[in-house]
């Protein structure tokens, strides 16, 4: 009696052990179309009774997903191959549904593996679809790139940004950890990422579009640009000082890695300016000028404090070291007229003296016109004005023409 028992127990245990799917998962196993599938799945996620049956019903979506993107693939192909040997017809196909398809296929995969990754009831991570799927999706990624680039051609943001973004999304998804970047290097990651991250802050999401610009910043070749934005999108969030003094901290810290970094430097330079933070301000400007005695922006923005401290003959000595290495900067050379008017202006009973810093403001700012004719980066035009009245008086043809541009 007593084997009896113990035989009956163990075949309890047996079936237990390999108990068959459960009926959610059975009914979204038997699913025809993705669109059914993703519903069954939502409706009954909970239903399912372990992170391994939640692996396999979204490694379902991905094979439905995939059903579609191998069909057009295969019309794609096909397209290709009698446009470069002339036999053949092309065929359209559907190019909205190959990219909702894979798109769905890239983004189920991701969730299967979240799920694949979890430990078994032994305690173990013994994934099961994480292999087949990176190697069936990770060549696809690319026309992902094409559909984002289709859509923004329709200034259609959205649908630009939800391409781009699972883009990005899947470059930094534990799914493709076992793909040797190395080999097959994702060159366009940092550029899709700077785009996405653009698209993410014009659909107003902060959150994502912080997330896509970090990952620009990490290629070199887009990392300029991507900086700016980051910059840009930490300032669109300034609602109070504490604000304001927690994004300098994060400049400081972008600057500690990067003390090169003009645009860095500059950026905090004029938080400290607007945060009245004059001795910090001081100390990086001197401190940039010691390290790089002939940095332009260093000189121009020690100068343009000069200037708004109604010191002309410091800024002019400023600016004429700022414009040694960089003598194109429109905004320096219109300042560089305009504190030379200044010190002119200031000058009693040496008229000689005055008009020869008439002269020389006169070269500078028709300099900056030259360069900016439609004053887009500085108005030029004002002090220009200035010089012109002083040295040729009213009535002459270029006073009254600068006259008239500030009207």
């Amino acid at each position: 009696m007593r084997k009896l028992m113990i035989a009956a127990l163990m075949l309890l245990g047996t079936s237990a052990a390999f108990a068959g799917d459960s009926e959610p998962l059975k009914a979204i196993l038997k699913a025809k179309t993705y669109a059914d599938a993703e519903t069954l799945l939502k409706t009954n996620l909970n239903q399912l009774v372990n992170d391994a049956e939640k692996a396999k019903a979204y490694n379902k979506l991905v094979d439905l997903a995939m059903e579609k993107v191998t069909k057009e693939q295969a019309t794609i192909t096909s397209n290709q191959m009698a446009k470069q040997f002339g036999q053949g017809k092309e065929v359209a196909y559907d190019t909205t549904g190959y990219n909702n398809a894979l798109f769905d296929a890239i983004n189920s995969a991701i969730a299967c593996n979240e799920f694949d990754q979890k430990p078994n009831d032994g305690g173990k991570i013994k994934p099961k679809f994480e292999s087949s799927n990176a190697t069936r999706l990770y060549g696809l990624r690319a026309n992902l790139i094409n559909a984002g680039q289709a859509a923004g051609q329709k200034n259609d943001q959205a649908t630009a940004l939800k391409y781009f973004g699972m883009y990005v999304e899947s470059a930094v998804s534990p799914l493709f950890k076992s793909i040797d970047r190395t080999k097959t290097p994702d060159q366009y990651l940092g550029e899709v990422a700077r785009v996405a991250g653009v698209y993410a802050f014009q659909n107003k999401q902060m959150d994502l579009a912080n997330k896509y610009v970090d990952v620009a910043m990490q290629d070199t070749a887009v990392y300029k640009d991507a900086l700016n934005l980051k910059m840009y999108l930490m300032q669109q969030g300034l609602k109070s000082k504490a604000d304001s003094l927690q994004y300098v901290e994060t400049l400081k810290g972008l600057y500690t890695k990067d003390s090169k970094n003009d645009q860095i430097f500059a950026t905090l330079v004029n938080m400290y300016g607007s945060l009245k933070m004059a001795a910090d301000q001081d100390k990086i400007i001197a401190d940039k000028i010691a390290a790089d005695p002939e940095n332009s922006i260093a000189w121009a923005l020690k100068g343009q404090n000069f200037m708004n401290a109604n010191k002309p003959e410091q800024a002019v000595e400023c600016f004429k070291k700022a414009i040694i290495k960089d003598d194109k900067n429109v905004v320096v050379l219109t300042y560089l007229g305009f504190c030379l008017n200044a010190q002119a202006g200031s000058i009693n009973g040496n008229k000689v003296e005055q008009q020869k810093l008439y002269k020389e403001s006169q070269d500078y700012l028709e300099k900056a016109r030259s360069l900016d004719p439609n004053r887009e980066k500085a108005n030029w035009s004002y002090p220009l004005y200035s010089v012109y009245y002083s040295l040729y008086g009213a009535a002459d043809s270029r006073t009254k023409e600068m006259e008239s541009l500030n009207k």
